[in-house]
């Protein structure tokens, strides 16, 4: 597995994490948020072991500031920063995050009453930030 920065660790992570995130506030409800949160965890969990291990370490993401537009840009300029950071490490595992993100993404949005429209926006926001 390749080495990375704290930084650079932190860069993914927060990505990860924001994509859930904004995904989950898409379709907003206490039960709604609680059931998305739990899905989109679950599935960067049982994401590819060298994805897995980034996103395990370091203290909790710093989740983006502001209203909704500069949260959702703060998150999808993570997920490009994120991408690269992995793509420089030419080991495979920019490749392996952009499924898991895409599949957390997805998962967050089907936990509760299925894909909203709003949900899916986001959705393609997030699949476009990561190229």
């Amino acid at each position: 597995m390749a080495e990375y920065t704290d930084a650079e660790r932190d860069t993914i992570r927060n990505a990860a994490f924001g994509a859930i995130a904004l995904v989950s506030k898409a379709d907003p409800g206490f039960f709604s948020s609680f059931k998305e949160s739990l899905a989109g965890s679950k599935a960067l969990a049982s994401g590819p072991k060298e994805i897995t291990e980034i996103l395990k370490g370091g203290g909790l993401p710093t989740p983006p500031k502001g209203d909704q537009a500069a949260q959702e840009q703060a998150v999808t300029a993570g997920l490009t920063q994120a991408v690269g950071i992995l793509d420089a490490k030419a080991d495979g595992s920019a490749e392996a995050f952009k499924g898991v993100i895409l599949e957390a993404a997805q998962a967050v949005a089907d936990a509760s009453d299925g894909v909203s429209p709003e949900e899916q926006a986001v959705i393609d926001k997030v699949r476009a930030a990561l190229g």
